[in-house]
C-alpha cells in the first residue's frame, strides 16, 4: 500500500519542514510515502469562499485515481486513538488498498464534492491547528501507527 499525503496550500514552512521530512522518512520504512502540495488557485484572493473551495475541489478530484482510498481530515470527522489509527491502516492494507490519500483541505475546508468522495473523514482533534502543524501531526501520527503495527517501542500505551 502506498501512502500519499496531500495538502492544499503553500510548500512546507521552514519551521516544520525538518520534522515533516523526518517523520516522512520514517514512514517510508513501512510504506512508500510522498507529499503532494496542491497550490491555492492564483486568483484565490478575488474568489468567494464557495468559489475557492470549488476551484480547489477541481484540482483535488482531477488528481485522485478512481481506486484511491481518500481520508479527508476534517473537524467533523471520526476521532481515532493511535492504536485505532494503526488498526485502520492495517485494515486498508488487508483490503489490498493500493493507495491511501490523506487530504488536508484549504483554509476554508473542502467543497461538498470532495467530502462526498471521501471514504473516511478523520478528525485529528476538536482543536483547530494551522495547516503547517496539521502536516507535522499527520506525519507523526502515521509514523506512530506504523510503529504500533510492528510492536516497536516508539508508542508507549
Amino acid at each position: 500500500m502506498k501512502i500519499q499525503l496531500w495538502s492544499v496550500g503553500k510548500v512546507h514552512e521552514s519551521y516544520v519542514k525538518e520534522g515533516i521530512d523526518d517523520f516522512t522518512r520514517r514512514i517510508a520504512n513501512y510504506f512508500p510515502v510522498q507529499w503532494q502540495i496542491i497550490p491555492v488557485p492564483k486568483q484565490a484572493a478575488t474568489l468567494s469562499e464557495s468559489a475557492l473551495k470549488k476551484a480547489e475541489a477541481a484540482a483535488i478530484l482531477s488528481q485522485l485515481e478512481k481506486d484511491d482510498y481518500l481520508v479527508l481530515l476534517d473537524e467533523r470527522g471520526k476521532q481515532f486513538s493511535s492504536p485505532e489509527l494503526a488498526d485502520f491502516l492495517q485494515k486498508r492494507a488487508n483490503e489490498s488498498t493500493r493507495t491511501i490519500v490523506f487530504l488536508i483541505g484549504g483554509a476554508f475546508g473542502v467543497d461538498e464534492m470532495v467530502a462526498k468522495r471521501a471514504n473516511t473523514v478523520w478528525c485529528l482533534a476538536k482543536l483547530v491547528f494551522p495547516h503547517m502543524l496539521v502536516r507535522l501531526i499527520l506525519a507523526e501520527q502515521l509514523y506512530r501507527a506504523c510503529s504500533i503495527l510492528r510492536n516497536e517501542k516508539y508508542h508507549h500505551s
